[in-house]
């Protein structure tokens, strides 16, 4: 399967990476419907791509995402005056279905936060596996003040770091830095130089990829089932997939890599 062919975003596939990149630079990467529309044709490609192990996603000149493009929404508009009662719930519903994808990408997906991480950006952020933020990046939620609401973004926030917060954040639009995310849950680590942020995205990448594909590819399932399904499903399940992984050929290669002192074969 051929990568698509995108306008607004660009697609390197790197080995077993695939950096997605956000390219609207003029408009600090704010997520226009084709910009959805191709995230989620780049994320088919993942799937049908078993090979792909990490999918690093960051933006263009200096920004990861500014949010919403107010175009889309003019358009939007224009299509509910002309009597499309429907046009303001497709246009948001359809940035919701790609955020959820992107939450379940059977990869590991690697956000890299620069500059403006508001709204949408802000809610990518919030489903990544492993989030790194440059120390000034700027984070927020800023619909309310708009005269708008974070409809497709709220669950997801919720999720990531508690309701308590995530009430705050929604309500008062407060802005705050990479530091500010990392205490508030939102990334994992924070790099005040580009060389730093480099550095442990290429750490991150090492780790990622010294673990199991297929492995890796059921433990998340897993952690995204617990809170979806009651806990003894989930562990019924889960005792089934530990069986199949033990009796596996990754399972098998793993523990006689172990016992010889040598690194498994994916690495």
């Amino acid at each position: 399967m051929t990568l698509p062919e995108t306008e607004t975003i660009t697609l390197n596939p790197d080995g077993s990476v695939l950096f997605v990149t956000l390219n609207r630079p003029q408009s600090r990467n704010a997520m226009s419907l084709t910009m959805v529309d191709e995230l989620m044709a780049a994320f088919d490609w993942v799937e049908a791509n078993p090979e792909v192990r990490a999918v690093v996603l960051r933006g263009a000149g200096g920004h990861f995402c500014a949010g919403g493009d107010i175009k889309d929404m003019a358009g939007a508009r224009q299509q509910a005056a002309a009597g499309d009662d429907q046009a303001f719930f497709t246009l948001n519903r359809r940035f919701g279905a790609m955020v959820s994808r992107a939450e379940r990408l059977p990869a590991a997906l690697v956000c890299v936060l620069e500059g403006a991480v508001l709204g949408g950006g802000f809610g990518l952020a919030c489903v990544s596996d492993v989030a790194l933020a440059a120390g000034d990046a700027r984070f927020g939620l800023p619909e309310t003040g708009l005269g708008v609401i974070p409809a497709q973004i709220a669950p997801f926030v919720v999720r990531r770091i508690g309701l308590t917060q995530a009430r705050r954040l929604a309500l008062t639009g407060e802005r705050f830095d990479g530091h500010g995310a990392r205490a508030l849950g939102v990334v994992h680590e924070v790099a005040d130089s580009t060389e730093e942020l480099e550095q442990r995205l290429r750490h991150t990448l090492e780790q990622i990829l010294r673990c199991a594909p297929h492995a890796n590819r059921v433990t998340k399932q897993l952690v995204l089932s617990v809170q979806e399904r009651p806990l003894d499903a989930v562990l019924d399940q889960a005792a089934r997939d530990f069986a199949d992984a033990v009796t596996s050929e990754e399972g098998q290669e793993g523990t006689l890599a172990f016992v010889q002192k040598r690194a498994p074969d994916w690495t």
